[in-house]
């Protein structure tokens, strides 16, 4: 398992894992679906709808049901787009970042312990591998990959 390939493969059901595991054991008070939009708010900037779509591989229809739910909430508000006054920006609010950061320590809480016991040399692999992956994150190309 030391291909570059077997490794992406390893790292992604590794993580997805641990995602899933973690998050199973959180409560949250934003619906996963919506909490999935936030997080792609955050991490794109403002961005208009079609773009918040295609980066959640979902239909324009299917997001806008999910954005009229963040939108209500206060998560999320619209505004139009400066250039193109016919499309829409998306954008966090105050309170949809709170509501996201809570999700993002609820999960955090929940491995937290598991980490814990790990022992010294442990948790100095751990963190290896988390700047390993920041810098795996860092070369990523952002217009490619916003999810």
């Amino acid at each position: 398992m030391t291909s570059p390939a077997d490794l992406g493969y390893h790292l992604l059901l590794d993580v997805g894992r641990l995602h899933r595991w973690a998050s199973h054991r959180s409560s949250f008070a934003v619906p996963a679906a919506q909490l999935r939009l936030l997080a792609l708010v955050d991490q794109l900037g403002p961005a208009r709808v079609g773009t918040l779509a295609v980066a959640d591989h979902s239909s324009q229809p299917s997001l806008t049901a999910q954005l009229n739910k963040t939108d209500a909430a206060g998560w999320t508000t619209r505004a139009p787009d400066p250039m193109d006054a016919r499309a829409q920006m998306v954008t966090l609010t105050a309170t949809g970042r709170e509501a996201l950061d809570a999700a993002r320590r609820a999960r955090a809480a929940v491995i937290a312990p598991v980490v814990e016991q790990l022992d010294e040399q442990g948790l100095r692999r751990l963190a290896d591998a988390v700047a390993v992956l920041d810098d795996l994150i860092a070369r990523l190309d952002p217009e490619r990959t916003p999810a």
